[in-house]
């Protein structure tokens, strides 16, 4: 049986092949480095996913780590984390590291489009849950969004496409990984998709999105918890304070992310009639992909 390496033995064979070998400048010697034909391992099975988590680790030990900067916890995510490949018809066709899906050049490839979703959540009195996202994301850092942003993972429990079921379970994880939310305070038969759209946007050069993204609404009063990693700040508003802020941000006082604009000008306050008058199931489009 080939044998699959994780992170975690990505990070012990780098260190054994880094202390290995003597050099002026420490670097990690893959097998494209060696003078003569590198040693054979039958049954070991090595992806390019794993040669670059690899090479990433080595550099870290050796201090000329790639993006060294990055905050150890959104380092861990990106590296662990395998987004779903689609289509522009949202058939899955793979999966990626959460790194590779949004380094800007790869996105300019075209070949890294991943599923998302985007969680709309609203108390009983129909005022929406916003989150500003943490200093330390790598991607759009301090920006205001909608509650919860992220991606279904490349696991059995979120792949499942009956009643999009995957990307329910997704988002019911997400929102304690970043809200602190239980997930018997969002029960996934709660959550109602009500579109997909697919979308570009760069964030600082170097990181951007590419996402077919669904948008999943749900209404209850649940307890908010930020995890301090993922949330710098959330905050209740109702559509007046959605539109002072809209306003703010057009005046450069703050910024929103590009996702939640767009959702905002094209879907959003029609929505949020539906939420009100409790008929939201009459605005249910899911065989529709919005290219925005």
């Amino acid at each position: 049986m080939p044998l699959l390496l994780n992170t975690s033995s990505a990070l012990l064979l780098s260190r054994s092949l880094a202390s290995s070998f003597s050099s002026p400048t420490p670097r990690l010697y893959l097998p494209s480095s060696f003078p003569h034909p590198p040693l054979r391992f039958p049954h070991l099975r090595v992806s390019p996913s794993f040669r670059f988590q690899a090479s990433a680790a080595a550099a870290a030990i050796m201090g000329d780590a790639p993006d060294a900067g990055m905050d150890a916890v959104q380092r861990r995510l990106m590296f662990e984390d395998e987004c779903i490949l689609v289509d522009e018809s949202d058939n899955a066709v793979g999966h990626e590291s959460k790194y590779n899906c949004h380094l800007w050049e790869n996105i300019l490839t075209g070949k890294m489009l991943h599923r998302a979703f985007s969680v709309f959540l609203f108390n009983t009195k129909y005022e929406l849950l916003l989150q500003q996202r943490s200093a330390t994301k790598v991607t759009f850092p301090l920006v205001w969004t909608n509650t919860c942003c992220s991606h279904p993972l490349y696991r059995e429990s979120e792949l499942i496409p009956e009643n999009h079921l995957g990307v329910r379970n997704a988002a019911q994880r997400k929102l304690l990984d970043e809200l602190g939310i239980p997930a018997e305070d969002v029960p996934v038969d709660q959550f109602t998709p009500l579109g997909r759209m697919l979308y570009k946007a760069p964030s600082d050069g170097k990181w951007g999105e590419h996402e077919l993204d669904y948008l999943l609404f749900i209404v209850r009063d649940v307890n908010v918890h930020p995890n301090p990693d993922e949330v710098a700040d959330a905050k209740y508003v109702n559509r007046d304070q959605l539109k002072e802020l809209l306003q703010k941000a057009d005046g450069g006082e703050v910024k929103l992310s590009p996702w939640f604009r767009l959702v905002v000008e094209n879907f959003l306050f029609k929505w949020w009639d539906h939420v009100e008058k409790g008929n939201l199931k009459e605005v249910i489009d899911m065989e529709t992909i919005h290219k925005l």
